[in-house]
């Protein structure tokens, strides 16, 4: 099964993921974490300076991902789309083919899960942007980037609160 986790900055999907990464349930997963540090490391815009070439390498990374038959990822390529719609460097032609070509990579996914931000803290990873304005306008996109394409989503759920209670949502809807 493939799942895959979209949110938007600082609100706990790697640490999800790690924690899942622990449990008996998911012993026969691959663990996917995204790799910012790295990527800004070798000089890829990250946040509100992304570009359309980072976002490719980005969308590229999660495709990767969907390879692997059993896979869990802090990611998915409706974050990757969100963040190319709300790139200020990335012009609305761009984004509009861009939003298009990685949609159809949305339902290779068995589960999507949507991570609300409510009640969630920005932390600052001294990588990602600690602005709660364009924490807000990413959770906006992805929502509607969400709805949009609840066609082509295989399973949907939305999760929130502590970590401990989302595992326990997660495993609600996978029947676990």
């Amino acid at each position: 099964m493939k799942i895959g986790f979209c949110g938007t900055v600082s609100v706990g999907k790697t640490t999800l993921v790690n924690t899942l990464k622990e449990l008996p349930e998911f012993k026969d997963y691959k663990f996917a974490t995204e790799r910012s540090k790295y990527l800004r490391d070798l000089g890829i815009p990250l946040n509100t300076d992304s570009t359309l070439k980072g976002q490719t390498i980005f969308l590229a990374e999660r495709c990767s991902e969907l390879l692997h038959e059993n896979i869990i990822t802090d990611r998915t390529v409706i974050d990757v789309m969100a963040f190319t719609m709300c790139a200020d460097s990335i012009d609305s032609f761009d984004k509009d083919r861009f939003e298009e070509y990685a949609s159809r990579f949305i339902d290779e996914y068995d589960w999507i899960f949507y991570v609300s931000p409510s009640g969630v803290k920005i932390e600052d990873n001294a990588v990602r942007t600690t602005d709660a304005d364009y924490r807000k306008q990413i959770d906006k996109m992805i929502k509607y980037i969400c709805e949009s394409n609840l066609n082509k989503i295989s399973n949907f759920g939305i999760i929130s609160g502590s970590t401990e209670y989302r595992i326990e949502q997660i495993k609600f809807y996978l029947n676990l």
